[in-house]
C-alpha cells in the first residue's frame, strides 16, 4: 500500500465533506500541521468540527479556518490567542465545547484506545461538570467524561518513513501523537520524508499502523505564538550578574 503523497491536497483528496470532524494537532503554534490546515481552506469544506488544543492565531493555523467561516465548532481548551474567535464566539457565530487541557487529551487518547469514557476530579462542582454524569468513589467525586473520535485527524511530525512511521520533536508531542490513533483515517505531515529502515525503532512515537497517508510539507513558518526577550547579557529585573 503506497501511503505517500505528493502535496497536502492530494493527500486529503476524497476525506473533506461539509459536516466533518477534524483532530487537528500541535499545541499552540508548535508542531501544527500547516499544509494541511492550507488545504482544507482551499478545499472549500464547510460547517466542519475541529477538536484542538486551541485555534491558531487570527492569521496563522486554524485561526484562517475561522476567518473564512468554515468551522462551526471548536472542542477546545485554550483559545485566548484569537481575536476573531472571540468575536464569533461571544456573537453565537461559533460554538465551543471547552474542556481542561488534560481532559481534552485523555479523552483522545481514550477514543483512540477504545475507551467509551473515563471519571476524573477536574472540573467537578464547576461548570465543566453541568450536565454530566458524576460518581463517587471512596471519598472523593469524579465526573465523567466521554471520548473523542474524529472522521479526519491531521497531524504535523518531524519524520516520517513511506510506511507512516512518525518521530515528533519535542512540544510537537503534544496532541500529536494521541491525535493520530483517534481518527478514522489519520494524513501525516512531515518535514522529512525518508525510506523505510532509516528511521531508528526504539524513537518512533506513532507506529505507521495508525498513519493512513503522508505527505512531505514545504515553506514551513513555523511562528512563535508569543515572543519574549531578555537583555542581551541574560540580566533580568530581579537578577545579579
Amino acid at each position: 500500500m503506497n501511503k505517500v503523497f505528493q502535496n497536502a491536497p492530494s493527500a486529503l483528496s476524497g476525506l473533506l465533506f461539509d459536516g466533518m470532524t477534524i483532530m487537528a494537532g500541535g499545541f499552540g503554534l508548535c508542531g501544527i500541521p500547516e499544509n494541511l490546515i492550507l488545504a482544507i481552506r482551499a478545499s472549500g469544506v464547510q460547517s466542519i468540527t475541529v477538536i484542538s488544543n486551541n485555534c491558531g492565531v487570527d492569521d496563522f493555523g486554524l485561526g484562517i479556518l475561522l476567518q473564512t467561516r468554515q468551522i462551526k465548532k471548536m472542542v477546545s481548551s485554550y483559545v485566548g490567542e484569537n481575536a476573531e474567535f472571540e468575536r464569533q464566539y461571544l456573537s453565537g457565530e461559533l460554538e465551543l465545547e471547552f474542556n481542561p487541557q488534560g481532559t481534552l487529551a485523555e479523552r483522545i487518547r481514550a477514543g483512540g484506545s477504545g475507551i467509551p469514557a473515563f471519571y476524573t476530579k477536574t472540573g467537578y462542582g464547576t461548570l465543566v461538570a453541568e450536565g454530566k454524569e458524576t460518581r463517587q468513589f471512596g471519598d472523593e467525586w469524579y465526573v465523567m467524561e466521554t471520548a473523542l473520535h474524529a472522521d479526519l485527524s491531521i497531524v504535523k511530525a518531524w519524520k516520517g518513513d513511506r510506511a507512516g512511521n512518525l518521530i515528533y520533536r519535542r512540544t510537537a508531542r503534544n496532541f500529536n501523537p494521541m491525535m493520530a490513533t483517534a481518527g478514522k483515517v489519520c494524513v501525516a505531515e512531515v518535514e522529512h520524508l525518508v525510506e523505510v529502515g532509516e528511521l531508528d525503532a526504539d524513537q518512533i512515537h506513532t507506529p505507521g499502523i495508525y498513519v493512513d497517508r503522508i505527505v512531505e510539507g514545504v515553506h514551513y513558518e513555523k511562528r512563535i505564538e508569543r515572543r519574549t526577550v531578555r537583555t542581551r547579557d541574560g540580566v533580568g529585573e530581579g537578577q545579579h550578574a
